[in-house]
């Protein structure tokens, strides 16, 4: 009997001292979180089930009260490792942030996530006006490979007659924006290089303001240009592409083109509209089942000042709807194409344009494959 005693006494000390262990051991994890203040992502600011479970603890939290790990975001991208194979995720809290932001070539697979696009965002107003080079004036500036921004808003509010004052320049190959803002006037969104891809976001300014030299798709975006108070007209896009084997050009799928409203007086934009300009000779846009507005210009396509050729270009519009696709009044270039045939525009798709089905599932952004 004594001996069955002792051996209940081992068994009782033995579980006593593992749970006292378990205990301290979760309440030290329990502190630590508290101290490292990490914080849950809720699913509802990311809008996507597979998204939201990918990405909902961050590595950090910038907020600028102070409640997160960092109160600038810059701060917390200089954290962030290097090179890193795996996603770095980075939670922005609410709030207007007045920063520039660089993330150099050395930060890979960094994720930015907000609380929407119209309520995290990054503003600055450098411009070509104001002494920058058009390059350097972006307010949020982006080359590590694999980038992904999820609902933030990203802005330049430097005065329409500052000219070129970009909002954001990606350099990022296999960069993907999720339901993310860009607004300036001249030169708002700068797709520089590389593959990209954007999916539910909101664009607008007035002259060449999605250009650059990068191979992007845009699929289900809105377009909105803005009033040109410096007077002329408005241009969409100016891809850069400079010659026939230069791997560039920009795809839109699923957009609509709408006057953007003006903030202060509520009133829409009438600046008259075109879909874009050659800004290489080998410029290359096509548009796909996208609604386009009576802001866009019968023509369609115009003219780069002085350049008289125009068979090299590869304009391109697929099946798009409202009063400013009608194909009647375009533009009479050997480089325009109203296609006709699908197995054209699958060319142009998601899969085969940016070769998105070897990446894209990586980033938990949502896609379509083909037309």
């Amino acid at each position: 009997m004594d001996g069955i005693k002792g051996s209940k006494t081992i068994v009782i000390d033995y579980m006593t001292s593992n749970l006292n262990e378990l205990l301290t051991k979760s309440l030290i994890n329990l502190l630590k979180m508290v101290y490292e203040r990490k914080t849950l992502i809720p699913r509802t600011y990311i809008q996507h089930r597979n998204t939201a479970e990918r990405f909902r603890c961050p590595n950090v939290t910038v907020a600028q009260d102070g409640s997160g790990n960092f109160t600038k975001i810059m701060d917390a991208v200089l954290a962030a490792p290097n090179h890193s194979l795996r996603h770095y995720v980075i939670f922005v809290k609410r709030g207007l942030y007045r920063e520039y932001v660089k993330i150099h070539s050395n930060k890979w697979n960094l994720v930015m996530i907000g609380e929407g696009m119209d309520l995290t965002v990054v503003t600055g107003n450098r411009s070509y006006g104001g002494g920058w080079r058009t390059y350097d004036s972006a307010t949020f500036a982006v080359s590590g490979q694999g980038f992904i921004a999820i609902n933030m808003g990203f802005e330049n509010t430097a005065e329409p007659n500052n000219h070129q004052a970009v909002a954001l320049r990606s350099s990022s190959d296999r960069s993907a924006f999720y339901r993310c803002k860009f607004i300036s006037h001249q030169d708002t969104l700068y797709a520089h290089s590389h593959r990209q891809f954007y999916k539910k976001c909101r664009i607008s300014g007035t002259v060449d303001f999605i250009f650059g030299r990068a191979k992007a798709v845009f699929q289900d975006c809105s377009i909105l240009p803005r009033q040109n108070y410096v007077g002329g007209q408005n241009t969409i896009t100016a891809n850069g592409r400079n010659f026939s084997a230069m791997d560039s050009g920009f795809s839109f799928q699923r957009c609509a083109i709408f006057a953007d409203t003006n903030a202060k007086n509520s009133k829409r934009a009438t600046t008259p509209t075109y879909l874009g300009r050659p800004w290489g000779n080998y410029s290359r846009t096509v548009f796909m089942h996208t609604y386009m507005s009576n802001i866009v210009v019968p023509e369609g396509w115009m003219e780069w000042q002085g350049r008289t050729n125009y068979d090299s270009v590869y304009y391109g519009e697929y099946k798009n709807s409202g009063p400013g696709s009608e194909l009647a009044g375009r533009v009479k270039w050997p480089g325009f194409h109203a296609i006709t045939n699908s197995s054209v525009t699958s060319l142009f798709t998601v899969a085969e344009f940016i070769q998105g089905d070897l990446w894209l599932p990586f980033t938990k952004v949502p896609y379509s494959r083909g037309v």
